[in-house]
């Protein structure tokens, strides 16, 4: 009787786990939402760059989940909030942070945030074949080793607590760069790379007098390489042998990271864009269950060995470290 007993608890169990995967396989296509498109395909839209990587985690999805059908429109990081904002695109794929215009438009829309899931690293370098992330250059012939996200806020703005940065000597270097001006440079003002670093990392002071604002990336580095004295924030570049790449720490007594793969998949380098899947998710409110279940796919193994299949590419995405992989699958499980 009890060896009856056994197996039945056996077969149930058994009867209960299949029961368990047959419902993640009976997830169901939403029939009517307005990131359908005409043929029912599912709408992504978003980063360009990112545009294989989630063509790859489509089909990992659709493999898990047959019936499953995507579109992608890989346009651009700037694209994806609006389209999400406008319920054209059912996730919007980021390989930068957000620009805080977008995060408005969203808000002003919904009265809340979108929910961000990272699901990587969004560059590193400097290399030969890609983009380094954002960075503080300066020339190769300046002898500073290191700085703290506080003392770049002082060098680039003005107005912080601790005071503003002018010379080089309040940077510890000595001899003829001591009473030396330093010369900062980046880009202009004008709601996108600049705005975000000024409000995001330096509290929302203004630029200081002698920011120097450039219209592009490449006008920037080419002002640090022929100016011995200068020094520059900018988002993503090619390698240039004529600058320098400054480690920065998160704070005074801290090892400083600069943007090498090893500091990036560590999630050490303070200046890390993450790849982001944002999506329209309300507090209080189940989320579309298929989105949260792709959420899911992104971040698990397999996910994962997508998005570090990326890094030698061009793109050089890099798949997230235990401890920030583990905080996103806990945003998700407990949505």
């Amino acid at each position: 009787m009890i060896a009856v007993l056994k197996r039945a608890a056996c077969l149930g169990l058994g009867l209960g786990l299949h029961l368990g995967w047959a419902q993640a396989d009976t997830l169901q296509p939403p029939a009517a939402a307005s990131y359908l498109n005409a043929d029912g395909a599912i709408a992504i839209i978003g980063n360009d760059g990112m545009g294989p990587l989630i063509e790859q985690l489509n089909a990992l999805f659709v493999r898990q989940h047959p019936g499953f059908r995507f579109a992608v429109t890989a346009k651009g990081s700037s694209v994806g909030l609006p389209a999400l904002t406008a319920g054209a695109t059912a996730i919007a794929p980021l390989s930068r942070e957000p620009w805080l215009g977008d995060l408005h438009g969203f808000e002003q829309v919904f009265d809340h945030t979108p929910l961000d899931i990272r699901i990587g690293y969004s560059g590193y370098g400097p290399r030969a074949n890609g983009k380094t992330p954002p960075a503080v250059y300066v020339n190769a012939d300046n002898p500073l080793t290191q700085l703290t996200l506080q003392q770049l806020a002082q060098l680039v703005t003005a107005g912080q607590p601790a005071g503003d940065l002018n010379t080089w000597g309040q940077l510890g270097l000595g001899g003829d760069w001591a009473l030396r001006r330093i010369h900062v440079y980046g880009l202009r003002d004008d709601g996108g790379f600049a705005t975000n670093q000024r409000i995001d990392r330096f509290g929302g002071q203004p630029f200081s007098a002698h920011y120097e604002a450039l219209d592009s990336v490449a006008a920037v580095l080419k002002a640090v390489a022929s100016d011995s004295h200068g020094i520059g924030l900018t988002g993503w570049a090619k390698a240039d042998p004529a600058l320098r790449i400054v480690p920065l720490s998160h704070k005074a007594g801290e090892a400083a990271h600069g943007p090498a793969l090893d500091d990036v998949a560590a999630g050490a380098y303070p200046l890390s864009s993450y790849l982001h899947l944002f999506v329209n998710a309300t507090p209080g409110q189940p989320l579309e269950p298929f989105i949260k279940q792709y959420l899911k796919v992104t971040l698990s193994d397999e996910g994962q060995a997508l998005v570090r299949a990326q890094t030698a590419s061009a793109e050089g995405y890099v798949p997230l470290n235990a401890a920030d992989l583990a905080r996103e699958r806990r945003k998700v499980d407990a949505l």
